[in-house]
């Protein structure tokens, strides 16, 4: 294969790579910030990028999971949209802390109030959810994305096993094993184990420094003692030569 040949099938296995990287990288995601644990709770962000050249997005709409309602979801303001949370009759009550919960947020709406997100942009909206359920791996939050054009992208098709990504999948937020206390139990582990590390390393440093300090001292021994032995024979030198 000549040069020039392989200058192309690079050029178009490279163009492949960066579309193929663009296009995953252009879905609505949810991205849990730290750990999100089974039956505790957590601070997730929706990254909403613009897939458009042409229309900016004016609006965000996420469905939350009807099938494993969460009683307490609370938006964190951004600057530029208002977001509201839509709350729903349950079907079953859910028990929160010996308290029965009878309604639970079912959609969060985000509405550019001065802001958007222009071409080339994204933006981050971040959300507390809580508790999470202990039954479930992941759970799947159905998004529509709106564009001042009044297009609409439905970001809600489900992943299947074995199959491939689907062209508009819906964000999916996995969930970790759940603590042992379900508030955070894990990460206090975590902290405690990265304490013991941290001991460790400096127990290691402190040996390592007494071990530097003897080396020097006995360094500094052999040193003084030469040095007297020179002064010693210096002595005897300078006397033999005042006696002759």
């Amino acid at each position: 294969m000549n040069l020039s040949r392989i200058a192309v099938v690079s050029g178009v296995a490279a163009s492949s790579v960066l579309l193929l990287s663009g296009t995953a990288f252009a879905h609505v995601s949810v991205q849990p910030q730290g750990e999100a644990a089974k039956g505790g709770y957590a601070t997730v962000n929706f990254k909403v990028p613009n897939e458009r050249d042409d229309a900016s997005t004016v609006k965000l709409e996420v469905n939350l999971p009807a099938d494993h309602p969460m009683a307490s979801v609370m938006p964190q303001p951004v600057p530029g949209w208002k977001a509201v949370v839509t709350k729903t009759k349950l079907a079953k009550p859910l028990d929160v802390h010996g308290k029965q919960i009878t309604e639970a947020p079912s959609k969060i709406t985000w509405t550019a109030a001065g802001g958007k997100i222009a071409p080339g942009e994204f933006q981050q909206f971040p959300v507390s959810l809580g508790r999470l359920p202990e039954d479930t791996d992941q759970l799947v939050f159905k998004a529509l994305q709106t564009y001042d054009n009044k297009e609409v992208v439905r970001w809600i098709e489900e992943a299947k096993e074995g199959a491939a990504e689907p062209e508009s999948p819906a964000p999916v937020l996995k969930l970790s094993a759940a603590a042992e206390d379900g508030h955070g139990a894990a990460g206090a582990a975590a902290s405690k184990a990265g304490a013991k590390g941290t001991a460790a390393d400096d127990s290691k440093t402190e040996t390592a420094s007494a071990d530097d300090t003897d080396t020097f001292a006995r360094v500094l021994g052999i040193v003084g003692i030469l040095i007297g032995a020179a002064g010693v024979a210096f002595g005897v030198l300078a006397g033999r030569r005042r006696t002759a």
